[in-house]
């Protein structure tokens, strides 16, 4: 990329927001879910939402776009990663053979992140079944200090690191972003 984008944000009332607070879906105005589980599922579901906002309005050019050599990352491969990770924690749950890989190779995910509107709406298709099944996967364990799988793993600590991988990968999707078009924000 040649020039950088000039920095702006579509939100009027605070400026290093990316939106106004009554515009954005993830406000709560306040209200916070009642016990751990549902506040590691409510901190869940607003990163899943942050990145999917991140993406919005981005042709698959832009969603493909790498960030700066010799890195691979692009929103686009963010997206795939995710979906990756998400059919891995499945295989962390389960006592079973593991879930073939959706991309094959290590990093496949981002490397096949090229900018077709195939890639791009099959990569959401991938990221929305896998978040399902693996939610689908531990809901079926309430006690979060159930250690399930091969290794043992508690509930808890996947749930934590869901969380973990999101929030990384959503600081991620704002330099990525503002790299695209220079739109900022939380």
């Amino acid at each position: 990329m040649d020039e950088q984008p000039e920095r702006w944000t579509q939100a009027t009332v605070y400026p290093d927001m990316w939106a106004d607070p009554d515009d954005d879906p993830r406000n709560t105005e306040g209200n916070s879910p009642d016990g751990e589980f549902a506040t590691l599922l409510d901190f869940l579901t607003n990163y899943r939402m942050t990145l999917r906002m991140k993406c919005e309005g981005l042709d698959p050019e832009q969603l493909a776009r790498r960030s700066v050599p010799p890195s691979t990352m692009s929103l686009l491969g963010l997206l795939r990663h995710l979906a990756e990770v998400e059919r891995d924690w499945r295989n962390w749950i389960t006592d079973g053979d593991p879930l073939a890989k959706l991309y094959g190779a290590r990093d496949g995910d981002f490397h096949g992140a090229v900018a077709e509107q195939a890639v791009v709406d099959a990569a959401y298709a991938d990221l929305e079944r896998e978040q399902a099944a693996t939610d689908a996967a531990l809901a079926e364990h309430a006690d979060l200090g159930e250690r399930v799988g091969k290794d043992g793993i508690a509930v808890r600590e996947l749930l934590v690191h869901r969380v973990e991988e999101y929030a990384r990968h959503c600081g991620h999707a704002d330099l990525l972003r503002e790299c695209v078009d220079g739109r900022v924000g939380q």
